[in-house]
């Protein structure tokens, strides 16, 4: 496999996938390992990740299922970096890469055909004055300059069979703008998450079902998921889905 100098191969113990990093554009975080365990993906589940930067999520959640997996990407060095990825770990055929702004995925990928939508969207609003990461795949990927939070949420209601299921982590500031979005585009919220980087410290996440066209009530707050014990070291919880 052909690395360019500044990328690296890490791998997800508890998966076994390997995915090709670099620190100077995009590298997948907790984030990316939560999301993909909390999604619901069944054997036969049809996924489109969007958002999906190097190919983390998708490629984690890609053995859940028999189905096809699309991951959606704007930036073409992601995009590549992605392929590469599903290349090295012999996905290719059954998880396929599309370097398209997510917002023209419809021409792509069918209406009313995916049974699972999963996406870690851009979490920052830009507002004037706002100082943005000089680096521009970083800035891409964190600050919603192509895209935002309501497109994402039409997008994924539009790819949903009806009944169908999408996840999403995204910042715990924006989650009354975020529920009320998705309960816009007929994604009733179902499940929330929030995730706490130790036991006494406010969230930094919130882990986000849906259902399209579910019912408007029933939403169950799990229990929180604590990322550091008072040692400093991953809680069990999260150890497990990172060194198995």
């Amino acid at each position: 496999m052909q690395l360019a100098d500044d990328e690296r191969i890490d791998q997800l113990q508890t998966q076994g996938i390997q995915i090709i990093q670099s620190s100077n554009v995009f590298a997948f975080s907790l984030d990316a390992v939560l999301l993909a365990n909390f999604a619901e993906v069944g054997k036969h589940s049809r996924v489109v990740d969007l958002a999906a930067g190097n190919g983390a999520v998708g490629l984690f959640v890609a053995r859940k299922t028999d189905q096809d997996v699309t991951l959606v990407e704007l930036q073409p060095r992601l995009a590549d970096m992605a392929r590469r990825s599903v290349e090295l770990n012999n996905l290719q055929g059954r998880v396929n890469v599309l370097n398209i702004d997510l917002a023209d995925t419809w021409a792509h990928v069918a209406k009313d055909s995916a049974d699972v939508v999963t996406c870690n969207p851009p979490y920052f609003k830009v507002r004037p004055g706002d100082v943005q990461n000089p680096n521009e795949a970083l800035a891409l990927a964190r600050h919603e300059l192509t895209t935002n939070f309501d497109t994402v949420a039409r997008i994924t209601s539009g790819l949903l069979k009806t009944g169908g299921k999408a996840f999403f982590v995204h910042r715990p500031d924006r989650l009354e703008e975020l529920l009320q979005t998705l309960v816009e585009h007929d994604l009733a919220p179902k499940r929330i998450r929030f995730v706490h980087p130790k036991a006494d410290r406010e969230a930094n996440m919130v882990l986000i079902e849906t259902r399209r066209s579910g019912k408007p009530d029933g939403i169950r707050i799990l229990p929180p998921v604590i990322v550091y014990g008072e040692d400093g070291e991953y809680t069990p919880e999260v150890a497990a889905l990172i060194h198995d």
